[in-house]
């Protein structure tokens, strides 16, 4: 048994070099006299059926420690070392699993591994702007002590695809109905820059889109109404947003070349409008999928027995409440022994019935009065149609030519 140890040996001693003068005449290191290739002999056959999976896999190793860097392929392999592929792959199978065996280049467990560490790292920045949003949930909170409660709840706004005549509406019913809090369910932005349709970068008008919202929605809601809570339930639209912002992609970089603050509270205007922004979603998670889950923890419970969402997913908490997102009004009625005989309603937007990629014609505007008695937590949910016309407490408000 020594004896055959000692004959591979010599046949893998002569293997290892003889590409080592290979290697040193392909750098230059052997003299022009010795320029000449080696002669490479095969190893007998009846050698190469004797051999090992560690004797295949050291004149590997050898070989790629001799020139590290090279990259050894699977016919150089063959050609210097005059081993067949039988010889090595009836251990191994593929070449590069040969390789990952022989320790030169990372197992799949390894890899695996590095993998996962790269895409956790290549999310942090997401986690560092994701503790700055939840950090306002609670900023600018106006508790009332009153029994019966009155909540104004509206979504999907989309910025400059706004219905102006909608808007109207829900800003003089916030004037007059003089709510206690106001919940904003999300998409307030449409930013479709930052979006899966195309927008040609030269049309982009982000900044304007963003600084929309504040002088027409926020601006005005909270002169309608300043000692109102005003709570803004983050969307699938503020939360492609806010990644954005992270990655500074070339529509954000237009934002921060003309905004001052570059901030998310600055960008939704949290601080100059007194908005708490309920922002549960975890932006580091890594696939679509995940995603989705995140958005559906965008939520909040009000006064132990009305819950707003910004889809339709909340209406499985069991809860009295609304959502928004589908653009389509919709009603259920539920009974519970805690809320008794109760109704969820999915909102309609307040976007205009004409947009872009989509037949929009089929949407419908509209928002809701909520009235809460809080010592009996039974909810009473008015929803508002509008059309061309809308009636909210007997006023009647009709749609302009300019509107």
């Amino acid at each position: 048994m020594s004896q055959k140890k000692s004959v591979k040996a010599s046949f893998i001693k002569k293997i290892l070099d003889t590409h080592k003068q290979e290697v040193g005449r392909r750098n230059g290191r052997v003299p022009l006299s010795e320029s000449l290739p080696p002669a490479i002999q095969p190893i007998p056959v009846e050698v190469q059926e004797k051999m090992t999976a560690k004797d295949c896999r050291d004149i590997l190793r050898g070989m790629v420690e001799a020139d590290p860097n090279h990259v050894i392929s699977r016919n150089y392999f063959r050609v210097w070392s005059g081993i067949r592929e039988s010889t090595w792959n009836r251990y191994d199978g593929t070449f590069e699993e040969f390789k990952r065996q022989a320790g030169v280049k990372l197992s799949r467990q390894v890899h695996k591994l590095e993998r996962e560490i790269a895409k956790h790292s290549s999310v942090d920045h997401y986690r560092k702007l994701g503790e700055e949003r939840a950090s306002w949930a609670e900023a600018y909170l106006r508790p009332s002590g009153k029994r019966f409660q009155t909540l104004l709840v509206a979504s999907d706004f989309h910025d400059i695809d706004c219905d102006l005549f909608a808007l109207r509406v829900f800003l003089d019913t916030a004037k007059r109905a003089i709510p206690e809090t106001v919940i904003l369910g999300g998409d307030i932005w449409d930013l479709p820059e930052f979006g899966r349709y195309f927008v040609h970068p030269r049309a982009w008008d982000v900044v304007g889109r963003i600084k929309e919202v504040h002088t027409k929605i926020l601006s005005p809601l909270r002169d309608a109404c300043p000692s109102a809570q005003i709570d803004l339930i983050e969307g699938n639209h503020e939360t492609r947003l806010v990644r954005h912002l992270a990655d500074s992609t070339p529509a954000m970089m237009c934002v921060l070349d003309q905004l001052m603050g570059l901030t998310v509270a600055d960008l939704f205007g949290l601080k100059k409008y007194e908005v708490n922004l309920i922002a549960k979603t975890d932006l580091a998670s890594w696939t679509k999928s995940d995603q989705i889950k995140e958005l559906n923890r965008n939520f909040k419970v009000y006064n132990d027995c009305f819950l707003v969402h910004h889809f339709k997913q909340g209406m499985d908490k069991h809860y009295p409440g609304c959502n928004g997102h589908s653009h389509k009004h919709l009603s259920w009625s539920f009974e519970s022994p805690q809320f008794g005989a109760y109704e969820w309603h999915q909102l309609g937007c307040m976007h205009k019935r004409d947009a872009s990629y989509t037949d929009a014609e089929k949407w419908s505007l509209g928002f809701a009065l909520v009235h809460i008695d809080t010592k009996k937590l039974y909810v009473n949910i008015e929803y508002v149609p509008i059309t061309d016309h809308a009636v909210v407490g007997g006023k009647y408000y009709f749609r302009s030519d300019k509107e």
